[in-house]
């Protein structure tokens, strides 16, 4: 195998100076350097003032970054610096720096990480600029940045070497710091309202939780498959049995599905538990949630994504499954009491069915998913769903329907919540329902978790329960359209 590795002409020129540095006494890959100020504290505090006000104010600095952009002029340059608040101009003076830091700055290259300290000014032109008296060289870069404009656009490219996208592009790095703000809105919002932030397992002997195909992994030591969690909810209603309460967690789920605009086969998501609640209850609580979020982070809580706007401001609509199925059809699947029919509707309407959902919660699910599902722009609960697709739900008055919500937001599934279901012995005879249809083929049916029925028998509170996708929240409050841009490294095909 050769390992040699194929340098063009400017890779090869920027390796060159490698030892040109070492001659003038600077090591090319650096030291630590004290940083005072990034950019938006300088833009901050010099905001709005005068050339003379800046004189008066004899603000000194230590600023590191990039160097993106160098204009030479001889004996003196200007350059721009980024650092991870955004870009400032620099002036460097031969008669200034010293004619030793001079030297080091002439074998910089675009794309070098160095350190500037010095007096903040206004130029002529009214541009604010740092008039550095001390150059300090950091870390070499050896490979030519991209060009801005049209060097690192593919949006494949782009996701597998996020951190050139992010030298380079403005609105991913807009978007890496907006997540983990998201993140701490929504945990304060929630340690706020008395609940508690908890971490449970990602190895699970049993799979359950959702409706989901897995990842599986094998631990040698128990010489035991495993499966990468689905969900995280049968763990969170154990500590519910426990009497925490109120309890949620952030974390990564696993599931070995498709991706696409939407999906991606490890994303995150938050679930939140509360004891003594329900389905409006919890659903109360996730409208306040998102609101505030969304307010706090993006200014309003009425957001632009995509050419829509987002009303998180306004009541939340609440409307269930079957209602929006007649509004389309003119069906009313709580009339319909045998599968054939309900097949026969489906085949009128060319829906696909699998072989194992021969059920007519089954198909109402399909309809509802088909030719409903794309028109729910603005917030919308979907309640009362099919008890097929809700093997972990409390049954409604009707006990062929369910207490549970999915929330959409422009076409796409946000979040999913129950009155969750306390009754071991309904719930056991659920789990066997699932196995059923696993036996028929249904790859995403869960397991019998017998554990967990154990736990239900020592008594759960009435409790309303939701997960949402923490990657979809993001990308509508950062106005993304593909997953892969909210996440740092989303799983890629291969090359």
């Amino acid at each position: 195998m050769d390992n040699k590795v194929t340098l063009n002409d400017q890779e090869q020129a920027r390796r060159d100076k490698l030892p040109k540095y070492k001659e003038l006494g600077v090591d090319p890959f650096g030291k630590a350097y004290k940083v005072t100020h990034h950019v938006s504290d300088i833009r901050s505090l010099c905001n709005k003032k005068s050339a003379k006000s800046l004189d008066k104010m004899n603000l000194i600095v230590s600023v590191a970054g990039r160097l993106m952009s160098i204009r030479r002029m001889g004996k003196a340059s200007f350059v721009n610096l980024q650092d991870k608040t955004g870009n400032i101009q620099a002036y460097i003076g031969i008669d200034v720096v010293g004619k030793k830091a001079y030297e080091v700055f002439r074998l910089a290259d675009l794309g070098d990480i160095v350190g500037l300290k010095g007096r903040v000014m206004m130029t002529r032109t009214g541009e604010l600029t740092i008039r550095v008296e001390k150059y300090t060289h950091l870390t070499k870069c050896l490979h030519p940045l991209p060009e801005k404009f049209h060097g690192l656009t593919d949006v494949e490219e782009r996701s597998r070497r996020r951190y050139l996208d992010l030298i380079v592009n403005e609105e991913p790095r807009k978007v890496a710091f907006a997540r983990p703000r998201i993140i701490r809105e929504i945990q304060k919002f929630l340690d706020s309202n008395d609940f508690v932030e908890v971490e449970t397992s990602i190895l699970n002997p049993i799979l359950g939780g959702a409706s989901a195909r897995p990842f599986i992994t094998h631990h040698n030591t128990l010489d035991k498959d495993f499966y990468l969690r689905i969900a995280t909810e049968l763990n969170l209603k154990r500590l519910i049995v426990g009497g925490m309460e109120r309890v949620y967690e952030i974390g990564r789920m696993f599931r070995n599905e498709g991706m696409d605009a939407s999906h991606n086969p490890e994303f995150t998501s938050i679930e939140i538990y509360q004891a003594f609640s329900d389905l409006r209850g919890i659903g109360a609580l996730t409208e306040k949630m998102i609101r505030t979020v969304a307010k706090n982070v993006t200014g309003s809580a009425i957001v632009k994504y995509q050419d829509k706007e987002i009303d998180f401001k306004s009541p939340f609509r609440w409307v269930s499954m079957n209602d929006l199925i007649k509004e389309k059809t003119g069906i009313d699947f709580s009339k319909i009491t045998s599968f054939e029919e309900a097949k026969s509707l489906a085949d009128k309407y060319e829906i696909h069915l699998d072989k194992f959902k021969n059920t007519v919660g089954y198909v109402m699910n399909e309809f509802f998913e088909e030719l409903c599902q794309d028109d729910l722009i603005q917030p919308t609960f979907v309640y009362s769903y099919p008890i097929e697709v809700s093997p972990l739900t409390k049954k409604g008055k009707d006990p062929r329907f369910t207490e549970r919500f999915e929330l959409f937001v422009n076409g796409r599934e946000l979040a999913n919540a129950y009155s969750e279901l306390n009754d071991p012995i309904d719930q056991r005879q659920r789990f066997l329902d699932q196995l059923k249809a696993k036996e028929l083929g249904d790859e995403e049916a869960s397991d019998m978790d017998v554990d967990f029925i154990e736990a239900l028998e020592y008594g759960m509170a009435p409790t309303g329960g939701v997960g949402m996708g923490i990657d979809r929240l993001t990308m509508l409050l950062t106005n993304q359209a593909q997953i892969r841009e909210v996440i740092l490294f989303p799983t890629m095909r291969d090359k």
